[in-house]
């Protein structure tokens, strides 16, 4: 079922859902089965699993010059998916980026997906490689989420690469974008943000699950601006419980994402990370049960591979 379809269903109910990684390269999925297992009592409609695309590395040689190797160090997106849709009978949202695809890589991962039944995915720019300053697409790759978006849409409208197919099928999915109440990182500001988020609505994408934020007057900002701008469509908010001491740190400078004075002062005044992730756990339930008030149609949070502190904060809030 399309994540519209799961939210005109709920008639007004915030639905619970969660985003989970893949293992590392050489693990098995155990451990993604194990962090599920305690969330399904929440009754999520979907699970999203995110995809992480190659890094390169340098290794030198003995004659002094470098050899360029491709790492891929969490593989496994759409075997996972199909794994929880098997299991769970729940639907599987795979992540799909730019970076990393060509056009004609995209439209095969597309046609596995349409094939495994996965009625929906979430289109992502990504970001650039460790060994790269900035973003830079594959040669005949897109370099805007946009883009994809219209690929994406024009296989839902049994449009090809190949333009000469005959009796093409098409696909049916419900795409998700990414919105940033905060804007993106290389965004000048948040309006030129919105306008670009507007562009990917336009292109077809039907739902935005937005970057985590740790105050919630900056989602309630953000929504109340997409739709002075004409985006209708629903938005959904993204959060994550301060775990360790260490993220007061990692979280604004990789996400570009401010911390409210409270919760940091709340962090640093913890002993250790037992009490910092008890501290998260509080203020992520406080947010969710506001935003549950506010109606907001989802609440979905990124896991980071571990559900304890998810499962605590949704017997409080589901």
């Amino acid at each position: 079922m399309k994540v519209t379809d799961h939210i005109a269903k709920s008639e007004g109910k915030t639905l619970f859902s969660f985003e989970i990684l893949p293992p590392l390269k050489g693990q098995d999925i155990k451990s993604i089965f194990d962090n599920i297992d305690p969330l399904m009592d929440y009754k999520p409609p979907f699970i999203d699993v995110t995809y992480h695309r190659e890094e390169y590395t340098f290794k030198e040689l003995d004659n002094g010059l470098l050899k360029k190797q491709v790492v891929k160090k969490r593989p496994g997106t759409v075997g996972i998916c199909a794994a929880i849709q098997n299991k769970y009978q729940v639907d599987a949202i795979p992540h799909i980026l730019c970076g990393g695809f060509t056009k004609e890589d995209t439209e095969n991962f597309l046609i596995d997906l349409d094939f495994l039944g996965i009625d929906n995915v979430v289109a992502l720019r990504g970001d650039a490689v460790k060994s790269e300053t900035y973003f830079k697409a594959e040669k005949d790759g897109h370099r805007y989420a946009s883009e994809l978006v219209s690929q994406i849409q024009d296989l839902n409208n049994g449009k090809y690469l190949d333009e000469e197919l005959q009796n093409s099928s098409k696909t049916d999915f419900c795409i998700g974008v990414a919105g940033y109440p905060e804007k993106h990182m290389e965004a000048p500001s948040l309006d030129s943000d919105i306008h670009f988020l507007k562009k990917k609505i336009k292109a077809g994408a039907e739902y935005i699950v937005t970057q985590m934020f740790f105050d919630n007057q900056k989602y309630f900002e953000f929504v109340e601006k997409c739709r002075s701008e004409g985006i209708t469509v629903p938005i959904i908010p993204g959060l994550k419980p301060i775990a360790t001491r260490k993220q007061l740190n990692l979280i604004p400078h990789r996400f570009k994402v401010d911390l409210p004075d409270d919760l940091i002062m709340a962090v640093v005044r913890c002993k250790d990370n037992k009490a910092v992730r008890q501290v998260g756990i509080e203020w992520c339930t406080q947010q969710s049960k506001e935003l549950v008030a506010a109606g907001v149609p989802i609440l979905h949070y990124y896991s980071m591979g571990r559900s304890s502190n998810i499962n605590a904060i949704a017997k409080e809030v589901f």
